[in-house]
């Protein structure tokens, strides 16, 4: 399998049309319509939902679209990297991190590092921790920024110092968005929007003990930001770290600590004895400087 061939493939994706993508490729249809046909042949599965002259994809198609996508972005990493030997440093850096008061930590680092090397472009990647361990784990993303518990095995990392409290957000016009604190018996009475990620989960499990089984769970949601336009729309109340509701509009929303208080930790990591490009360790210099 080529790269080459990959390319035609992303292309037709895209275009939906042999005729259009052949136009885009500089290539004849016939040509084109052979190299896929010889690439579903070498897979052993069809690609394509052929309907005339426009196609779409098959589940298979899908999949090895998304695998095409992931080996070209490595394909134009590699070329960024080696074509940046020379003294001046340019390339790519790519950070992957979620919604929580440590991204205001990462940005100070990423602003010290930009008066360094500002030819160097930082590619911010926001999602679970679970999906940014996977393109960790992929080389698709250099560096994480994980709210704890997360797995550590095989990387190197860094505890930043300031952690994030737990919050449950709410409409201004709730009863309770006059109170100062919430407390636990309180929430069990409430439908909650919860964190996806089992592990959060089983962190408030702790917190809350027995209650836990009591809880009215109404959403669960991989970002703060979704939970927060469900608790607009009176869906329920989003208990997050405080990190993503800090930027809502106050008028639209607010938080209130959970009591007794619950933090959480952030780590910044980078996987451990990989020959990372020099902007890359560049980067990470930066950020043990930063910890010192």
């Amino acid at each position: 399998m080529e790269l080459r061939v990959l390319r035609y493939f992303l292309t037709v994706a895209k275009e939906q049309s042999f005729t259009k993508a052949a136009e885009q490729l500089h290539i004849t249809q016939p040509t084109l319509s052979r190299q896929l046909a010889a690439l579903e042949e070498e897979l052993g599965t069809l690609l394509f939902h052929r309907n005339g002259r426009n196609v779409t994809l098959t589940d298979e198609g899908l999949l090895l679209k998304r695998r095409a996508l992931e080996i070209t972005d490595l394909e134009e990493k590699i070329l960024d990297e080696f074509s940046n030997s020379e003294s001046a440093v340019e390339g790519i850096v790519s950070i992957g991190c979620g919604e929580f008061t440590a991204v205001e930590i990462l940005a100070k680092i990423c602003k010290g590092y930009k008066k360094k090397y500002p030819l160097v472009q930082i590619a911010l990647h926001t999602g679970t921790a679970d999906v940014i361990y996977e393109m960790m784990s992929k080389g698709l993303v250099d560096i994480g920024v994980f709210l704890e518990p997360v797995d550590t095995a095989g990387f190197d990392y860094i505890r930043m110092q300031d952690s994030d409290q737990w919050v449950v957000a709410m409409r201004p016009d709730d009863p309770l968005a006059t109170k100062e604190y919430i407390r636990k018996e309180e929430l069990v009475k409430l439908p909650l929007i919860l964190p996806e990620r089992m592990n959060v989960q089983s962190e408030l499990a702790n917190w809350l003990g027995k209650d836990f089984e009591k809880l009215n769970i109404s959403f669960v949601s991989n970002l703060g930001t979704n939970a927060g336009v469900m608790a607009m729309h009176g869906l329920g109340y989003p208990i997050s770290v405080e990190g993503a509701p800090r930027y809502w509009r106050e008028d639209l929303l607010v938080q209130k600590k959970l009591h007794p208080e619950i933090k959480a930790s952030t780590v910044i990591a980078w996987r451990r004895n990989i020959p990372y490009a020099k902007p890359v360790r560049l980067f990470i210099d930066e950020i043990n400087a930063f910890k010192a």
